[in-house]
């Protein structure tokens, strides 16, 4: 048996633990689905993509609005959002 050491954001640490716990999961046996999963796929076992224009456009949006330097768009009713959404 090994032991393996890693250095992690705390939030990110907690907030993994509580799904995990949730999914009745401890954080060595995800860990150990997880390598697993890397050793029969040869890879890691989901896609890593870098973000496209748009979706990097999106993230920086997002953050302006959670920052408070933009303000969100916001609509009265579904009609608006579709016109808009064009949809």
């Amino acid at each position: 048996m090994a032991t393996i050491n890693i250095r992690i954001d705390e939030n990110l640490k907690k907030e993994s633990e509580k799904i995990l716990s949730e999914l009745g999961l401890g954080m060595t046996t995800a860990m150990t689905i997880f390598l697993k999963a890397v050793v029969r796929t040869n890879s890691i076992p989901f896609p890593i993509e870098n973000p496209n224009k748009k979706t990097l456009k999106a993230f920086k949006e997002v953050e302006e609005i959670s920052s408070g330097k933009r303000k969100a768009k916001t609509y009265h009713n579904v009609a608006d959002l579709r016109k808009d959404l064009k949809v």
